[in-house]
């Protein structure tokens, strides 16, 4: 009788010893951190950059933190305690068999984050750099519109100066600056405009932008309204870009970039801040676009409201007010992650100095 026991005791502790063998537990939650965390990174770097624009409107500086590194820790303990004894009715009053059985279990997910504040000369070649000419006209390429890459990432070309509303250097756009970037829309989306890089050395590249010969009759009038505003030969269908303000030639076109912080002054002053602040001098009114045709459409459309919204894209809280993009607003959003793709191609420094670290994701 008792051999019988002991074999069922083993029997049932069998597949409780086995639990507190080897449980991989890292494989499992790849997929599920990996997805959690890309989400979570995501959403902080809107909501920086949301905050960080709606400072800078208020004359506030900004302050941009990096995500390093994201180090997830699992511990999965267990342990199970056995107490048992027999007695044979011979030895003992009543005779009888006592089984005892406990676990404990306990489960531990430590993420550690990296942050490091963007300073120096990071912060100067990141933020205050101007962006390169090829790098928006990759963009371009790639299919942003003309007209939206050039209105949010550049002061002017050849000359023509483009809107801008950020601090003391507040102004207007030239009166042939958008319908100069309506036209060149045109172009662009009848493939009738192009652009190309020609290596000169290892280390050094032209870039050149070029008019097909073939163009139905409306297309031919835009190309020739586009040179004629930017000054350009009409004889000539290929001219080179170059950094600046003005193009000493009429083969070249001169553009004049921003830097990122100079974008998220100007994205800045499209908010629409409370009228107490303004009303305060806390914050400048809103710089309403003036062209003399028909006002082109807000490059950004983001609201303030005391109450916290909902169904929104992202929203930061500041100053007791909330400042909020609609969800519904897919303007406004494409725009927005068109400038997170812009800082992107900025962020040329690799991640030298970040720890590299090997965790222990499962027992065994």
């Amino acid at each position: 009788m008792i051999f019988k026991s002991r074999i069922l005791i083993v029997a049932f502790l069998a597949p409780i010893i086995d639990l507190t063998g080897c449980i991989g537990i890292g494989p499992r939650f790849l997929a599920r951190d990996r997805f959690d965390y890309t989400t979570a990174i995501s959403d902080s770097w809107k909501d920086q950059m949301l905050l960080n624009m709606v400072k800078m409107r208020y004359a506030d500086a900004p302050v941009f933190l990096d995500v390093n590194s994201v180090i997830s820790q699992y511990a999965l303990d267990s342990v199970v305690s056995v107490n048992s004894s027999w007695s044979s009715p011979k030895t003992g009053f009543g005779g009888g068999n006592i089984l005892g059985i406990g676990g404990i279990g306990r489960y531990f997910d430590r993420p550690t984050i990296t942050y490091s504040p963007m300073t120096g000369e990071r912060f100067a070649r990141s933020l205050m750099k101007p962006i390169p000419p090829i790098s928006l006209l990759t963009m371009i390429q790639t299919g942003y519109p003309i007209d939206l890459v050039f209105r949010l990432c550049i002061h002017a070309i050849n000359g023509i100066q483009n809107r801008f509303g950020g601090g003391v250097r507040a102004r207007q756009a030239d009166p042939e600056f958008y319908p100069l970037l309506e036209r060149m829309r045109k172009v662009q989306s009848e493939g009738v405009m192009g652009m190309r890089v020609k290596k000169i050395d290892k280390e050094e590249a032209s870039l050149e932008i070029f008019f097909r010969e073939r163009a139905d009759q409306t297309m031919a009038e835009d190309i020739r309204a586009i040179r004629n505003i930017l000054g350009l030969d009409p004889n000539v269908k290929e001219f080179k870009v170059i950094y600046g303000s003005f193009s000493p030639s009429d083969k070249e076109v001169a553009i004049l970039t921003r830097s990122i912080l100079e974008i998220i002054s100007d994205l800045a002053s499209y908010i629409d801040v409370p009228d107490v602040h303004v009303a305060e001098k806390r914050v400048n009114p809103v710089l309403a676009d003036q062209s003399a045709g028909t006002p082109p459409v807000s490059l950004i459309r983001i609201y303030s409201s005391q109450e916290k919204p909902s169904d929104v894209f992202i929203s930061v809280p500041y100053r007791g007010y909330w400042f909020w993009i609609d969800d519904k607003d897919l303007p406004s959003k494409s725009l927005f992650s068109s400038l997170m793709f812009v800082i992107t191609l900025m962020e040329t420094e690799g991640k030298e100095g970040a720890p590299i670290v090997t965790i222990p994701a499962g027992g065994g």
